[in-house]
């Protein structure tokens, strides 16, 4: 017996990038992304690839997988930028960072917070994770707050 309720429909956007982006081993953890152009202060660098899922199928993976590249949203999604990702997944965490992250219909978006440099790695703080402040913070930052 069918109860009548239809699944939700999970659709991905589309998502860009505005600024060559190369992707090499970090200082402060894995990989990095590193700016192949002066990218300037307030601008868009781009939208985080991904595949969108529910919040419960984020859960469950991060809690089963070591590394891993989610965003929760408000809406009861997510966006699994693990899977059909771009060079703007491996933007890593840090105190003192350069990039900031806009969660907006569905996208997760990266601004430059000030001029970033070729070659300089990109970095983002990001807030509140699935680590619940018990990961040590890698980034070197004076400021760091020591865990993530």
């Amino acid at each position: 017996m069918s109860s009548g309720r239809k699944k939700k429909e999970l659709s991905t956007p589309e998502y860009r990038v505005f600024y060559p982006i190369k992707v090499a081993k970090s200082q402060i953890d894995g990989q990095g992304a590193y700016a192949q152009q002066r990218i300037p202060a307030r601008k868009k660098i781009g939208d985080l690839g991904g595949v969108i899922i529910t919040i419960r199928e984020a859960r469950r993976i991060t809690a089963q997988t070591k590394r891993v590249a989610m965003v929760e949203f408000d809406n009861g999604e997510a966006l699994n930028a693990s899977v059909n990702s771009n060079e703007l997944r491996y933007i890593n965490h840090s105190c003192d960072p350069n990039t900031y992250m806009r969660l907006t219909h569905r996208r997760v978006e990266f601004y430059a917070l000030r001029p970033i440099k070729v070659n300089e790695e990109l970095t983002c703080n990001y807030g509140e994770t699935h680590h619940d402040g018990k990961l040590p913070c890698q980034c070197g930052a004076k400021n760091c707050k020591g865990f993530i």
